[in-house]
């Protein structure tokens, strides 16, 4: 079963030429396939394609939506914030961030939001 198969995330957008100027912009890449389909765009990130399609629901999921391993996450956060990315501050049961990173289990992740408000995790890889 899926021996030829593949995956990829999905990320709605409320407007589509923001989210894709916020992913050149942030990650410095452009869509793999203008063709895709009218409404949609899809992006190649880390190996990982992501279908951003419009939608009048975009933002509205309070979970990670799709989340980034990162092989130097001080570098990868540093990164990101000279871009204008703002991390998220969580005090949850069992997750509270300091300057917008968790550790748990002697990992780091540290959340953030696209252009859409869709929550991107970045985590350090063992």
């Amino acid at each position: 079963m899926f021996e030829n198969a593949s995956c990829f995330a999905v990320l709605p957008a409320s407007d589509l030429a923001r989210a894709r100027s916020f992913w050149h912009d942030t990650f410095g890449i452009d869509p793999v396939d203008d063709g895709f389909e009218e409404g949609a765009e899809m992006f190649e990130l880390a190996g990982t394609r992501v279908l951003i399609y419009e939608t009048q629901f975009a933002g509205t999921a309070q979970n990670t939506a799709l989340g980034i391993d990162s092989a130097d996450f001080d570098r990868d956060m540093a990164d990101l914030k000279a871009k204008g990315v703002e991390f998220n501050e969580y005090d949850l049961p069992g997750v509270t961030t300091v300057d917008g990173v968790v550790e748990m289990g002697g990992m780091r992740t540290a959340w953030f939001n696209d252009s859409e408000g869709n929550i991107i995790a970045l985590g350090e890889s063992s």
